[in-house]
């Protein structure tokens, strides 16, 4: 079996690859993300609400379930409060009741409560979706991209901790890819990405792998033709939820830079993009903006300003800029960015064929 599933889980959308690697036959959609369908559904329950599950992206999912706290008793697994806030006690705070996971699957047993189930990976849908494309439901792989920011000690920034965790890897391999983890190496502080892996096992899949969105969004987007024809250049992609800037080097990763997308603009993500190439900026100072973070190990120099591939949902907020942007599309689709980025990084780890992104 040669057969992949790539599934990027965004604040908007759900972005489906299915690819072959010994046909070279490929199909894709871009659906309405978890995060919105979980919460429109949510919003339609009535009267009390148990909700159980595992921790998934918040966002609508967590303005639903505080505004129904609100007007109705609202119990939920710890596990599955996990999406609204690590701290349960904040989770408590908001007038939900958090109960252990034993305690909740005994409520559901009981039937008095609407039931709502928190995950990312929603595999009825995805089974819709795949078996409209009209190929076989089963894959040798199915790799998922999602935002985690881990799970600190007491105390410790998420940022901080995310991008220690991070810088790690990468100062040991500058490769974006070397963040594709297999379900069994998924450090234990991201508990999302684990909580996607185990809800991925629904899936009929010899192997599972996961991946932060923003480390597949830059190595999709290095795979686009605009990027063969020079050893240094840019990528931007901005998403929905979050921006992130990157500069490429022959092949590896010199630095980044992630911030909130609501919280940009595009004057600073011009000046981004020449502090990155010039490699002056600093992950505290960054933080101390209101951005995610910074990593520097080299610099690439202003030339790498003269291809900056840009990429995502929102990229058109660069519309217009000062510097050069080329609008990026990966196998020919820009939102395929985060998919053919896990595609390249499967590839690179099972040593396959090169594959042209056209």
């Amino acid at each position: 079996m040669s057969r992949f599933l790539l599934l990027d889980i965004g604040a908007g959308t759900l972005d489906v690859l299915w690819y072959d690697t010994e046909s070279v036959h490929h199909y894709k959609a871009v659906a309405v993300s978890p995060v919105r369908t979980i919460a429109e559904h949510a919003a339609r329950l009535t009267g009390d609400l148990l909700v159980t599950g595992c921790e998934m992206g918040g966002g609508p999912v967590t303005t639903v379930l505080r505004r129904r706290a609100g007007t109705h008793a609202v119990f939920m697994s710890a596990s599955a409060a996990a999406t609204l806030a690590h701290d349960l006690a904040r989770v408590r705070g908001w007038g939900i009741t958090v109960v252990g996971d034993d305690e909740a699957e005994t409520l559901r047993r009981r039937g008095k409560y609407s039931h709502l189930v928190l995950r990312d990976v929603e595999a009825d849908r995805v089974q819709r979706i795949v078996e409209g494309f009209g190929v076989p439901y089963e894959f040798e792989a199915v790799a998922i991209c999602a935002q985690d920011h881990g799970v600190p000690p007491q105390g410790v920034s998420h940022l901080d901790f995310r991008h220690n965790l991070y810088r790690e890897r990468l100062d040991a391999q500058l490769l974006p890819q070397t963040l594709l983890f297999a379900a069994g190496e998924i450090p234990p502080v991201m508990n999302r990405l684990q909580s996607i892996a185990k809800s991925a096992r629904e899936l009929p899949a010899g192997e599972i792998y996961v991946m932060d969105s923003g480390m597949a969004a830059i190595t999709g987007a290095a795979c686009d033709m605009a990027a063969r024809n020079t050893d240094r250049f840019m990528v931007l992609d901005i998403a929905t939820s979050h921006t992130v800037c990157a500069a490429m080097l022959q092949g590896e990763l010199a630095g980044f830079v992630e911030y909130h997308t609501r919280d940009i603009t595009r004057e600073r993500l011009e000046g981004l993009l020449r502090d990155l190439a010039d490699g002056r900026l600093d992950h505290a100072g960054i933080l101390a903006e209101g951005g995610h973070g910074a990593y520097i190990r080299k610099t690439v120099g202003p030339e790498a300003l003269d291809t900056i591939i840009a990429t995502g949902p929102k990229r058109k907020m660069v519309t217009g800029s000062r510097l050069p942007m080329v609008w990026g599309a990966p196998l020919g689709d820009n939102m395929m960015t985060g998919t053919v980025g896990m595609l390249e990084a499967l590839r690179c780890r099972k040593k396959l064929d090169p594959i042209f992104y056209v």
